[in-house]
Protein backbone atom coordinates (compact mmCIF):
# COMPACT_ATOMS: atom_id res chain seq x y z
CA UNK A 1 0.00 0.00 0.00
CA UNK A 2 1.41 3.32 -0.91
CA UNK A 3 1.93 6.15 1.81
CA UNK A 4 0.10 9.41 1.07
CA UNK A 5 2.08 12.27 1.86
CA UNK A 6 -1.08 14.90 3.13
CA UNK A 7 1.05 18.12 2.48
CA UNK A 8 1.92 16.71 -1.02
CA UNK A 9 -1.58 16.46 -2.30
CA UNK A 10 -2.04 19.91 -0.30
CA UNK A 11 0.58 22.04 -2.22
CA UNK A 12 -0.48 19.70 -5.49
CA UNK A 13 -3.75 20.87 -5.24
CA UNK A 14 -3.11 24.14 -4.21
CA UNK A 15 -1.13 24.63 -7.59
CA UNK A 16 -4.08 22.98 -9.97
CA UNK A 17 -6.74 25.30 -8.34
CA UNK A 18 -4.99 28.50 -8.57
CA UNK A 19 -3.80 27.74 -11.66
CA UNK A 20 -7.59 26.22 -13.35
CA UNK A 21 -8.92 29.38 -11.27
CA UNK A 22 -8.14 31.96 -14.68
CA UNK A 23 -8.76 29.40 -17.35
CA UNK A 24 -12.60 27.38 -18.47
CA UNK A 25 -11.89 24.23 -16.20
CA UNK A 26 -12.75 26.89 -13.48
CA UNK A 27 -16.08 26.27 -13.79
CA UNK A 28 -15.63 22.67 -13.69
CA UNK A 29 -13.85 22.55 -10.78
CA UNK A 30 -15.91 25.15 -9.11
CA UNK A 31 -19.27 23.01 -9.06
CA UNK A 32 -17.34 19.85 -8.06
CA UNK A 33 -16.05 21.52 -4.81
CA UNK A 34 -18.97 22.73 -4.13
CA UNK A 35 -20.71 19.71 -4.65
CA UNK A 36 -17.70 17.12 -3.17
CA UNK A 37 -15.88 19.69 -0.40
CA UNK A 38 -18.76 22.88 0.72
CA UNK A 39 -20.21 25.98 -0.46
CA UNK A 40 -17.60 27.46 1.54
CA UNK A 41 -14.81 26.04 -0.60
CA UNK A 42 -16.62 27.15 -3.95
CA UNK A 43 -16.56 30.75 -2.96
CA UNK A 44 -13.23 30.68 -2.06
CA UNK A 45 -12.37 29.37 -5.49
CA UNK A 46 -14.63 32.42 -7.02
CA UNK A 47 -12.35 34.79 -4.56
CA UNK A 48 -9.68 33.03 -5.88
CA UNK A 49 -10.70 33.62 -9.02
CA UNK A 50 -11.54 37.28 -8.50
CA UNK A 51 -8.26 38.56 -6.91
CA UNK A 52 -6.45 36.43 -9.84
CA UNK A 53 -7.92 38.83 -12.53
CA UNK A 54 -7.16 42.00 -10.79
CA UNK A 55 -3.47 41.73 -9.90
CA UNK A 56 -0.63 38.74 -9.89
CA UNK A 57 -0.84 37.32 -6.88
CA UNK A 58 -0.85 33.33 -8.13
CA UNK A 59 2.39 32.65 -5.33
CA UNK A 60 -0.04 33.73 -2.56
CA UNK A 61 -3.64 32.37 -3.83
CA UNK A 62 -1.58 29.19 -3.94
CA UNK A 63 0.06 29.33 -0.34
CA UNK A 64 -3.75 30.09 0.90
CA UNK A 65 -4.98 27.33 -0.81
CA UNK A 66 -2.29 24.85 0.15
CA UNK A 67 -2.92 25.78 4.39
CA UNK A 68 -6.55 26.01 3.32
CA UNK A 69 -6.42 22.36 1.96
CA UNK A 70 -3.67 21.56 4.70
CA UNK A 71 -6.57 21.95 6.95
CA UNK A 72 -9.04 20.28 5.55
CA UNK A 73 -7.51 16.89 5.18
CA UNK A 74 -6.23 17.19 8.75
CA UNK A 75 -9.64 17.36 9.85
CA UNK A 76 -10.76 15.34 7.30
CA UNK A 77 -8.82 12.81 7.00
CA UNK A 78 -11.25 10.75 5.12
CA UNK A 79 -11.56 12.86 2.24
CA UNK A 80 -7.82 12.61 0.86
CA UNK A 81 -8.86 10.30 -1.90
CA UNK A 82 -11.46 12.58 -2.90
CA UNK A 83 -8.93 16.07 -2.84
CA UNK A 84 -6.10 13.61 -5.02
CA UNK A 85 -8.76 13.19 -7.57
CA UNK A 86 -10.11 16.62 -8.01
CA UNK A 87 -6.22 17.53 -8.60
CA UNK A 88 -5.67 14.61 -10.45
CA UNK A 89 -8.77 15.49 -13.00
CA UNK A 90 -7.97 19.28 -12.81
CA UNK A 91 -4.35 18.41 -13.90
CA UNK A 92 -5.57 17.11 -16.71
CA UNK A 93 -8.15 19.61 -17.52
CA UNK A 94 -5.82 22.17 -17.80
CA UNK A 95 -3.40 20.00 -20.09
CA UNK A 96 -6.10 20.02 -22.72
Amino acid sequence: MAVIHTPRVAWDGARAFVSAATTDVYWWLSEAIGRYLGLMYQFDLANTRIRLQGEDAHFAEAGVWRARLEELLHSRPDLLPLVQQLVSETSCRLTR
